[in-house]
């Protein structure tokens, strides 16, 4: 793991309100503590990132979202304000920008990403899943603009 990497973890971590508020009432250790188990976690996060097919990052009105699988993790604030998230694009993991989208109707009528890689057989419609190829060629249709894309990576 780079040490920048690291390092901007470990500022994040420390510059949470509650690890703040222990150091100022002199619990230094247990927010230390904390504070290392939340490197611990979102280093965890970014390996999944990295290793799952169908992880992405997407932004959009509501904030920034990492799907992982069966787990996601999210902040109400743009992806320029959620470092791990940040840290996740910026080390190749798919980011899908929803910004720009205008039919939200459209929007969330689309099918979810997969979780675990099966596909529903019918999977038209909101409560389908499709693979996060897929996903991404209905979004970009709707707007959505793509970075560290999948699609370039298949074969011919």
């Amino acid at each position: 793991m780079q040490i920048g990497v690291l390092r901007v973890l470990r500022t994040t971590a420390a510059s949470w309100w509650r690890h703040g508020e222990l150091r100022r009432t002199s619990q230094t250790v247990l927010a230390q503590r904390l504070e290392r188990q939340t490197v611990l976690r979102d280093l965890g996060h970014l390996r999944q990132a990295a290793s799952l097919p169908n992880a992405h990052v997407i932004c959009g009105e509501g904030g920034t979202f990492i799907h992982l699988g069966w787990t996601t993790v999210s902040t109400f604030a743009p992806i320029e304000r959620f470092p791990l998230a940040a840290l996740a694009v910026a080390r190749g993991t798919p980011f899908i920008d929803v910004r720009p989208v205008t039919d939200v109707i459209a929007f969330a009528n689309l099918p979810r990403v997969t979780r675990d890689g099966s596909v529903d057989p019918d999977h038209s419609g909101p409560g389908g899943s499709v693979l996060l190829t897929s996903y991404i060629d209905m979004v970009e249709e709707l707007g959505a603009s793509i970075t560290n894309d999948p699609r370039l990576c298949r074969s011919t």
